[in-house]
C-alpha cells in the first residue's frame, strides 16, 4: 500500500467519524442555509497578470517529517498575507501533515486571502465541510477520484460557489480532468506514490493544457532559477509550502521568487 493509500484510507476514516456527529442530511441543510461561497475569487486570483502565489501552511509532511516544529499558524498566515500572497493553502490531513479543520478555521478568521482546504478528498461530505469551514477552493486530486466523480464533484463546488483545483501527476491524469471539466489544473511535481520530485514535470505536462485553462505548478520549487523556468513556461501560479515554511524571513523570500518571474519576462 502507497502512503497515497493510506491517506485515502484514512480520509474515509475521518469522513465516517464526521458523519457520526454531523450527517450529510445535516451538512447539506448548513450549506443551504448559508448560501453560495464567493469561490470564484480564488480563480481569479491565480488570472492575475504575471505569476500567482499561493503559499501554504503546514506543519508536517509525509516525505520530510516535520517541517516546523515551531508552528505558530496564524503568524505565517499573517506574514502571507503581509507579504502579498494571492491565496493561502492550509493542510487540514491529521495524520501525516498534522493539519487539522481547526487551524483552518483559525486562519479563515484571521486572513482575508482565498484560501484553499489540501485534504484527500474522497468524499462529496468533505466537499460540503469545506464550504462551512469557509473554503474558497477544494482539492481534488486525479489519482484518487475517476473522470466521472471529479465531474460531480465539480458540479458540486459549482453548486455551492467553491473553486476547484483538480491535481495531476501525469499526462493519463490530465486527461481525465480536462474531461471533468476542471477549469483549473495543478500538476504536482511530487509524485504521491514514492514522494519522488521533479519540476519539469509541470514543464513537460504544460502544452497538454489549454491556455484558457489555469495551469498551476505544485510543489517540489527550490527557488529562483525554477520560478525562470515555470514561468517562461507559461505557468500561471504556484503552490509553495516548504520552501516559505522553511525561509527565516517570508516576506523576503517571497519578494526574491517574484522579482525572479520578472526577470524571466
Amino acid at each position: 500500500m502507497t502512503i497515497l493509500d493510506q491517506l485515502a484510507a484514512h480520509a474515509r476514516q475521518r469522513v465516517a467519524a464526521d458523519q457520526e456527529k454531523h450527517s450529510l442530511h445535516e451538512l447539506k441543510a448548513r450549506c443551504k442555509e448559508a448560501g453560495r461561497a464567493g469561490g470564484e475569487r480564488f480563480f481569479q486570483a491565480m488570472k492575475r497578470p504575471g505569476m500567482s502565489f499561493i503559499c501554504e501552511v503546514k506543519k508536517a509532511s509525509p516525505s520530510k517529517g516535520i517541517i516546523a516544529p515551531r508552528f505558530p499558524y496564524l503568524d505565517i498566515a499573517r506574514d502571507y498575507a503581509a507579504a502579498g500572497a494571492d491565496a493561502v493553502s492550509c493542510l487540514t490531513e491529521p495524520m501525516w501533515f498534522l493539519g487539522s479543520d481547526q487551524i483552518f478555521t483559525e486562519i479563515r478568521q484571521t486572513i482575508s486571502l482565498p484560501m484553499i482546504r489540501k485534504d484527500f478528498t474522497v468524499s462529496e461530505y468533505q466537499i460540503y465541510q469545506a464550504r462551512l469551514m469557509g473554503a474558497d477552493c477544494v482539492l481534488l486530486i486525479c489519482a484518487l477520484l475517476d473522470t466521472a466523480t471529479i465531474a460531480k464533484y465539480l458540479r458540486l463546488c459549482d453548486e455551492l460557489g467553491l473553486s476547484a483545483l483538480v491535481e495531476a501527476h501525469d499526462a493519463r491524469e490530465i486527461r481525465s480532468a480536462i474531461a471533468a471539466g476542471a477549469k483549473m489544473i495543478g500538476v504536482n511535481n511530487r509524485n504521491l506514490k514514492d514522494f519522488t520530485v521533479d519540476i519539469n514535470n509541470s514543464i513537460r505536462l504544460r502544452e497538454l493544457v489549454d491556455p484558457k485553462t489555469v495551469f498551476v505548478s505544485e510543489s517540489g520549487i527550490k527557488g529562483g532559477e525554477d520560478m525562470k523556468a515555470l514561468y517562461k513556461n507559461g505557468t500561471d501560479a504556484v503552490l509553495i509550502g516548504e520552501l516559505l515554511m522553511r525561509a527565516e524571513d517570508r516576506k523576503k523570500k517571497l519578494a526574491e521568487l517574484r522579482m525572479e518571474t520578472r526577470k524571466g519576462c
